[in-house]
Parts: structure tokens; C-alpha cells; sequence
């Protein structure tokens, strides 16, 4: 079985508990207009284009038979749009102005992966966590991976928008850590600024916490869209309300998914090009801490 992935990263300390190695899959059924990792948008393979890289050698144009390079006056133009992805341009490119951004691996390419930092894993009580991208659109895939993974005793994490159907509820068996979403209370906001409703999302993280699965808030923090008082009073109170939070994550916004859209041809809908302070959202973890006695952490 094979799946696209855009990133594989060990030795990760912030997702989920020890030293964990991440899997990352292509593929996301949001589109939030500040998404962090667009690349991780489409479920196939993709190139990236960095023209302050390109030499302009036109190696890319003699190789590419669909005519999506173009050089004029010694400006290359790339034509994202209409490429058939053949990864032609990708192969020949001598200064990697052109590189692939995801690529189809094996559950046994990715086992492999895993498995080589496994002691690490049991002197850290880490694990694997898998993410995206959201991990349930490639769901056999990951399903898979899960299963081997805990086979070989190893912890398992998914990170979940939770906007997906019976995929989460039939992969719950081999998951021991939820990392599930929260970016936006209300519905109407929701659908603004991450393309679909979130009552999917409510419904299936309280299923999550009936059936006593082990949760973990993710919550992005977006000038201009939720970096509110009331929206950190809503994180407490969801928190304590639900029976198996373990932690509550803070992710302040960075502009780096800025870049990554251009280099794939594409505009990212917020440019807010400003990195959120730690130190800003300080005052507010003081007063969820007031709320909720759940461990808190800005990532």
C-alpha cells in the first residue's frame, strides 16, 4: 500500500509526548486562510519554485514536454497551473530552484522510518505522531501505518482537524493520543476563514471523550480572526468540560506559509506577515490558568 507524504521528521519534542517522529501526508479538506503548510493542501505531489534560486539555465524548459517553462528576457515563468506533473523540470534542475514537495512511499518505506529510533522511544516514552495535512484523508494509509506501528509497541498520536466521517471512528483502536484541532467557536466564523462548518468537529471530539480517548487541544492563535479574550475563555471552558484533555497546546500564528504559497504558485489568503509573540499571548494563559487547572503550553 502507498500513500504521499510531504515530510517525515524525527526527533520531534512538541508533538505528543518524548521524542516522537512525525509522518506528515499530503491531502486537507479545510482551506484556512493562514494555513502554515499549504503544500500539505493537495493530496498529490506538488513542486515548489524558488526563483531567487533559478540561474536561469533552461534545463527545466528543454526537459519539460508540456511547455510549462517559460523564459522571457531571462525571466522564468513557471506555470503551476497547467503542469502535468512529471517532475521532469524537477529532476534536471542543477541549483534545486525546482523541488518536489511530496512524494508516494510504502507503509514499509514509512515503518522503516519509525522503527529506526524506536529505543529512543521507549527511554522517552515517545512514539510517532501522524499529521498533515489531515492523516484521515488518506485513511487506508494511515490505518495501516498505525496498526504496524502498535504492533511493535510503539505509542501512537494522530493529529485531526476532526472533519471526517466513520474514518475516525474505525481507526480509534490504534490510537493512544488525539492532537484535535480547535481553531474556531463559532460556525459562521468557521466556515469564513477555514472553508466548512465545525459541527462535525464538536461532534466527533465529544465522541472522542465519551469513549475516554486521551485528547490533546491544538489551538492556532490568528491576529485579526481569534486572538480574543473570548476566544481563549472558550478553549478553558471547552477544556473543562471534556473529561480526557490532557493538555491544551497554543500555536501562535507565523507568516511562513506566506512563502510556501508563491513557491507553489498560489496566494495565501491572510498575509499578515508579523510572527505572534509568546510573550503576547502571555496575559492570556495567565487567565485560562485561572479557569482550568490542564496543563498549558505555547508551541
Amino acid at each position: 500500500m502507498t500513500g504521499n507524504i510531504f515530510n517525515i521528521q524525527r526527533f520531534s519534542t512538541s508533538d505528543g509526548p518524548g521524542i516522537r517522529t512525525v509522518v506528515f501526508l499530503k491531502g486537507c479538506a479545510l482551506s484556512c486562510i493562514w494555513c502554515h503548510n499549504p503544500e500539505s493542501k493537495s493530496v498529490h505531489p506538488e513542486i515548489f519554485y524558488e526563483p531567487k534560486k533559478c540561474t536561469n539555465c533552461k534545463q527545466c524548459e528543454k526537459a519539460c514536454s508540456h511547455n510549462q517553462h517559460i523564459f522571457d528576457a531571462d525571466k522564468h515563468i513557471f506555470l503551476h497551473d497547467n503542469c502535468k506533473k512529471c517532475m521532469e523540470c524537477v529532476r534536471k534542475c542543477p541549483v534545486n530552484a525546482l523541488e518536489l514537495c511530496g512524494k508516494k512511499v510504502t507503509v514499509d518505506e514509512v515503518m522503516d522510518e519509525i522503527l529506526r529510533d524506536a529505543e529512543f522511544y521507549k527511554q522517552s516514552c515517545g512514539g510517532i505522531t501522524l499529521s498533515g495535512g489531515e492523516p484521515l484523508m488518506q485513511y487506508n494509509f494511515s490505518l495501516e501505518i498505525l496498526k504496524k506501528t502498535k504492533a511493535a509497541g510503539v505509542h501512537t498520536a494522530v493529529e485531526t482537524s476532526g472533519y471526517c466521517y466513520k474514518q475516525l471512528r474505525k481507526i480509534i483502536p490504534y490510537v493512544d493520543l488525539w492532537l484535535y484541532d480547535i481553531k474556531l467557536f463559532s460556525e459562521k466564523e468557521h466556515i469564513k476563514y477555514t472553508g466548512v462548518s465545525n459541527e462535525k468537529i464538536f461532534k466527533n471530539l465529544f465522541y472522542l471523550d465519551s469513549i475516554g480517548a486521551k485528547i490533546i487541544l491544538r489551538c492556532p492563535i490568528i491576529p485579526d480572526v481569534n486572538f480574543t479574550e473570548n476566544h481563549f475563555n472558550k478553549i478553558a471552558n471547552l477544556a473543562s468540560e471534556l473529561r480526557n484533555v490532557v493538555a491544551i497546546h497554543i500555536e501562535p500564528y507565523h507568516p511562513l506559509g506566506i512563502h510556501k504559497s508563491i513557491k507553489l504558485g498560489k496566494t495565501q489568503g491572510y498575509q499578515n506577515k508579523e510572527f505572534l509573540s509568546a510573550d503576547s499571548i502571555a496575559p492570556f494563559i495567565d487567565y485560562m490558568r485561572d479557569k482550568t487547572s490542564i496543563n498549558i503550553e505555547i508551541l
